[in-house]
């Protein structure tokens, strides 16, 4: 390979649910992070709206970064570190969870001689170091290698892959203190700000792997049924989300947010489409096209819980074992809770398992270019 002016990074680029972005081995990155950090913009182009000058795809959903390696933890195969970054910002938060890119960490593993297959199916303990949360991941490996293609079909990604099955094990109070971080089902608020008259809003607040802000749309006068267009022109809505998600973040324990990727903010309606309820998020500031890995867990948990925002709207199934499904501007994404009576807690209820079905695929395998100037790389 002939000698280059720039600082060549060995990279995968993978789809991982209805998310996508260049996937790093930890060793090839700076460890100093600040500098990581400027790497991983300059990989991706940002701060550019279009990312002109990288890999991003000018959108929240691609211009995400996985960042994996062997884990020292024991029982614990791999670690996983997944950066959001935006098209026009030069931030890289690795705070939240990311559940549709921690799809495409197994087989970028495996991809990478990281791990080895285990027979027809391999499955793996994953530790994302975003917020300490640990999930056993199953992908296809017949044949002694990474399956892509299947009958497994998933609302936001065209066409059938190969089924990626997730298994979180401890998921409440990923970011907040807890599942419920105001310590209470459902919260009243009076939300002011330039623009809008002030407004009293009833929200339910919680974190089952995603921090949320749950709401009745037509409590700020919406349907919950316009497109994901219809939102994101829809400024004055807009307007009024932020003012109540800086708001009620302080009620979270999450500080000032305004800097911030998370809480993400969803409104909720009666089920359409045969399922649990219909959602329209924000990821926090554009309407998100279908809805977040994570963001679905903590929806499909928010449905459980008596007295939450959810009751009452939501449509759900008897028994301790529950298939919500929840709608979204593009389909739907089913969840699969275990709960468990829990008359002590709030909304009386205890999810004891979260599992859902996902796919990935490889795109692409080369090296992300970067500025010599910027960085030189690793010396021999």
């Amino acid at each position: 390979m002939k000698p280059s002016a720039q600082t060549a990074i060995p990279c995968l680029m993978m789809r991982g649910g209805t998310s996508k972005g260049p996937f790093f081995n930890e060793a090839d990155l700076p460890a100093d992070i600040p500098l990581r950090d400027k790497v991983l913009l300059a990989a991706l182009g940002s701060p550019d709206k279009r990312q002109i000058d990288g890999l991003g795809g000018a959108h929240p959903l691609t211009s995400k970064v996985g960042i994996v390696r062997k884990s020292s933890v024991p029982g614990v195969a791999l670690d996983f570190l997944f950066a959001q970054l935006q098209p026009d910002k030069e931030t890289v938060d690795t705070t939240p969870n990311c559940g549709n890119m921690l799809a495409a960490v197994v087989p970028f593993a495996i991809e990478t001689g990281m791990v080895d297959v285990q027979g027809d199916q391999s499955t793996f303990r994953v530790l994302t170091l975003n917020t300490d949360m640990q999930c056993d991941i199953t992908v296809d490996t017949r044949g002694g290698m990474v399956q892509y293609e299947g009958t497994a079909r998933i609302d936001g990604s065209p066409g059938t892959s190969a089924p990626v099955t997730i298994n979180f094990l401890d998921t409440a109070g990923s970011v907040c203190s807890g599942l419920l971080p105001t310590g209470r089902v459902k919260d009243t608020l009076t939300v002011s700000g330039a623009g809008f008259e002030p407004f009293t809003i009833d929200v339910t607040c919680i974190d089952n792997g995603m921090p949320l802000v749950m709401f009745k749309a037509n409590d700020v006068g919406r349907t919950g049924y316009e497109s994901v267009a219809d939102m994101n022109a829809d400024t004055e809505l807009k307007t009024k989300i932020e003012a109540l998600r800086l708001q009620v973040s302080l009620l979270m324990g999450l500080g000032d947010v305004s800097q911030k990727n998370y809480p993400k903010m969803t409104l909720i309606a009666p089920p359409q489409k045969g399922g649990a309820l219909s959602t329209r998020s924000f990821i926090p500031h554009v309407c998100h096209d279908a809805i977040g890995v994570l963001a679905a867990v903590t929806v499909g948990t928010a449905c459980v819980l008596e007295g939450s925002v959810c009751d009452g709207i939501a449509v759900m199934p008897t028994g301790a074992a529950k298939n919500v499904s929840v709608e979204h501007p593009t389909g739907e994404f089913s969840v699969a809770l275990q709960t468990e009576p829990a008359p002590h807690l709030p909304g009386g209820q205890n999810v004891t398992q979260a599992a859902l079905l996902r796919t990935a695929r490889l795109l692409m395998r080369g090296e992300a270019m970067v500025p010599r100037s910027l960085w030189s790389g690793h010396s021999a």
